[in-house]
């Protein structure tokens, strides 16, 4: 992405870089130096980076910019300290991300895109469409800064908050990459997980890439019939491709799928989908994942009962399925992908439509 004719330095691999110093008629291992700042330091100037000569800042600076994302909003859980935050973008855009605490260490869950195209009926982020993709750059700052803001290492990331990462393959990838990186965050990719609504080629291919992180799909449903009603991509994918280019990504890197289920009481969480849903992905390597659905108040879906969720979860179990309840994270504030932009976007044109009404 481009300000102007400036490059997005931040989104640069190392090798990348070395391509980019080679061709200003510098020294490749400066390469190193720049990505070092940029991704262990985090600086946000070039006027920061100190090892670097003064006539190398200022034609780097005129050259590319540094994508740096700026705190708009914070929401904090008073019942599990779980924060929301919202970031705003260079381009007015804003996304979201949340930091949830475990005794494992910190997770972050991150936004792959500005909205989403997929049209899932119980998302908020889908309700105004795809705006825009995510950079490399805007996917790397949403823990950059959040590690900034708490002063805690982040060592969990999941891929899994507005927007479908699937859909913007190529800079999802290039993320992973260099997230992973020794000379950046360091990340381990196991503690990776990127999640899809179902894009079957694109699982395919990301099969393909060597990687060894934690594919999760949200199948939400027991048959087609069901998930059609939920999910407009089961109208282009059946449950038998999907669940096929699961078992080929298993085969392919020995990482188990999981497979994220939101019950939604009435629609998908009788004991008959449970008994459906377990002949469907039984003797799969796969772990699933029930998550009592977030309320929105564009949608009618309400979440599962307690009784309703365990009757869930014993089917399964029932059957030798590796089943888990989500922990509920963040009750208390806008916990639903892209609830809190939409709920910020709401107040600023009621503010803007009061303003207009007190200068007529």
């Amino acid at each position: 992405m481009e300000i102007g004719m400036k490059k997005d330095i931040k989104s640069y691999t190392k090798r990348e870089l070395e391509a980019e110093l080679l061709a200003m008629g510098d020294k490749a291992f400066r390469a190193g130096q720049i990505y070092g700042w940029l991704h262990q330091k985090q600086v946000e100037s070039f006027d920061k980076m100190t090892n670097l000569s003064k006539e190398l800042r200022e034609k780097l600076s005129e050259i590319y910019y540094i994508d740096s994302l700026k705190q708009v909003q914070v929401q904090e859980s008073k019942l599990d300290g779980t924060k929301k935050y919202l970031f705003g973008l260079h381009d007015g855009h804003m996304i979201e991300s949340v930091l949830m605490k475990y005794h494992h260490g910190n997770s972050v869950c991150i936004s792959s895109q500005v909205g989403c195209r997929m049209g899932c009926r119980f998302c908020a982020s889908t309700i105004d469409g795809l705006e825009r993709n995510l950079t490399p750059a805007q996917l790397l700052d949403q823990i950059y800064q959040i590690q900034k803001l708490t002063g805690e290492r982040v060592s969990h990331i999941v891929v899994m908050g507005s927007g479908e990462p699937m859909d913007n393959y190529e800079n999802l990838v290039k993320f992973i990459h260099m997230v992973s990186d020794k000379d950046g965050l360091h990340i381990s990719q196991r503690n990776i997980t990127v999640s899809t609504c179902g894009l079957v080629p694109q699982i395919k291919r990301l099969a393909e890439e060597g990687l060894q992180i934690t594919l999760a799909l949200s199948l939400h449903a027991p048959n087609d019939e069901i998930r059609k009603t939920l999910m407009p991509i089961a109208n282009t994918y059946s449950m038998e491709e999907i669940l096929n280019v699961c078992q080929y990504y298993f085969n392919r890197t020995g990482r188990r799928i999981t497979f994220e289920y939101s019950l939604i009481r009435g629609e998908n969480d009788s004991e008959e989908a449970a008994e459906e849903l377990a002949g469907r992905i039984l003797h799969r390597n796969c772990h699933v994942n029930l998550i009592p659905v977030n309320k929105i108040k564009e949608r009618t879906f309400d979440h599962s009962q307690n009784k309703e969720i365990l009757n869930f979860k014993n089917k399964l179990e029932k059957y030798g399925i590796n089943v888990t309840i989500r922990r509920e994270m963040g009750r208390d504030i806008d916990g639903a992908c892209g609830q809190l932009r939409r709920s910020y976007r709401e107040k600023q044109r009621e503010m803007e439509g009061e303003a207009c009404g007190y200068m007529e």
